[in-house]
């Protein structure tokens, strides 16, 4: 796998091995959170179509307090 090239300055040029690791720890820390953002959207929006089904709104549970 070719290594990503990096600018600095006018020198552009392949991450070196650390440059690297640190690269892919970073993306991978961003990947995990975009699929924990989109579990907690997807956890919600399943919870809003339970609550429609039995005819609430998050406002009714709001006037509830909950």
């Amino acid at each position: 796998m070719t290594k990503p090239l990096i600018q600095i300055d006018d020198e552009v040029r392949e991450m070196n091995d650390d440059e690297f690791e640190n690269y892919q720890t970073i993306t991978a820390e961003i990947d995990a959170r975009k699929a924990e953002a989109e579990a907690k959207a997807e956890a919600k929006a399943s919870a809003q179509a339970k609550l429609a089904a039995l005819g609430l709104t998050v406002e009714d549970l709001q006037a509830l307090g909950l």
